[in-house]
């Protein structure tokens, strides 16, 4: 993933939104890449599955439906699931990756 510009600017925005979501103590504890874990390594609720659901919408528009692509797994899948799995996503189905905007 180190040598995708877009797969890494995804990996940040991602890290971003986990951040708001959860607060930035879990960064203390577990640095956010392609193979962490949303059960295991950041022990994600199902309610921060939701406020992230959102803020990928908001952010990517309604291609990126983390509801349905959660919908096709089974649970394994779900408990098993990366960062990396999300970002691949994202870059697949979002019509095109917006660039964030200056500030």
């Amino acid at each position: 993933m180190a040598s995708d510009p877009t797969a890494e600017r995804i990996l940040a925005e991602i890290t971003a939104m986990l951040v708001e979501i959860v607060g930035d103590e879990f960064l203390l504890v577990e640095e956010v890449g392609p193979d962490t874990t949303f059960n295991e390594d950041l022990a994600l609720e199902s309610i921060e599955f939701v406020a992230l659901a959102e803020l990928l919408q908001q952010r990517y528009g309604s291609g990126v439906d983390l509801i349905a692509f959660l919908a096709e797994k089974d649970m394994e899948e779900i408990l098993a699931m990366t960062v990396g799995d999300l970002v691949s996503h994202i870059a697949s189905t979002a019509p095109s990756v917006p660039s964030i905007p200056a500030a």
